[in-house]
């Protein structure tokens, strides 16, 4: 299989399943006129923490990594009128788009983009006392997903579900012998949850318009 069958099958099930929404794809322009990294997550996987979100019926969601805002969107859109999304985003310039974003698709006042490394927000979220979050979607620099992986045991409860993304490494996550830091950031991660007893997890493997990579699914069981 190649790239372009790939990327026909993703645009089949995202015309299909997914639709046009003049939010999101605003969302995406307004990102590319202000230069962000082409990284954000593909429609039909947006849709997918859509759905996460909604089946959990989460109340309260945290992200770290905003980028431009875009799956912060398809997030906060689960949330009920008193719910509230948390993201953490170090880049002044997209914390800006990612604001923007939100403003335009009225969820400002349910979304929250906080400035700053997400190691140091997700200190003074702790220290806030912060209420546990239903919902987490990890997707930021990769070598930290470890120390990502310990705030959030820390900031949810049981029954919460935390989800991060793009932990294969085209493969090279199965390397052992990898010194590569991403690909090790994500390797310790996973022994982690290996060996943690309040959680249950998985990672599935995917291909499509964002390439060969997947995401791991957790649940935090106490």
């Amino acid at each position: 299989m190649s790239q372009q069958t790939w990327d026909a099958v993703d645009a089949y099930f995202s015309e299909t399943l997914v639709g046009h929404d003049p939010v999101l794809e605003a969302a995406r322009a307004a990102a590319d006129a202000a230069g962000l990294p082409r990284i954000a997550v593909a429609p039909n996987q947006g849709k997918l923490l859509h759905l996460l979100a909604l089946t959990q019926g989460a109340r309260r969601i945290l992200e770290v990594g905003t980028l431009g805002g875009y799956s912060a969107i398809w997030l906060a859109r689960a949330l009920p009128a008193d719910g509230e999304l948390i993201t953490l985003e170090i880049d002044p310039t997209h914390a800006g788009v990612a604001r923007g974003n939100l403003a335009r698709a009225g969820l400002d006042k349910v979304a929250e983009v906080r400035l700053g490394r997400a190691a140091d927000s997700l200190a003074a979220l702790a220290e806030e006392g912060a209420e546990p979050f239903d919902l987490v979607f990890i997707d930021a620099d990769k070598p930290s997903n470890p120390e990502y992986f310990a705030w959030a045991l820390k900031l949810t409860k049981p029954g919460s579900l935390i989800i991060v993304d793009n932990v294969v490494r085209g493969g090279a996550v199965a390397d052992a012998d990898s010194t590569e830091p991403a690909t090790v950031g994500t390797r310790r991660l996973h022994e982690l949850i290996a060996a943690e007893p309040r959680v249950s997890g998985t990672s599935v493997q995917t291909v499509g318009s964002k390439g060969y990579d997947g995401f791991t699914l957790v649940r935090v069981q106490r």
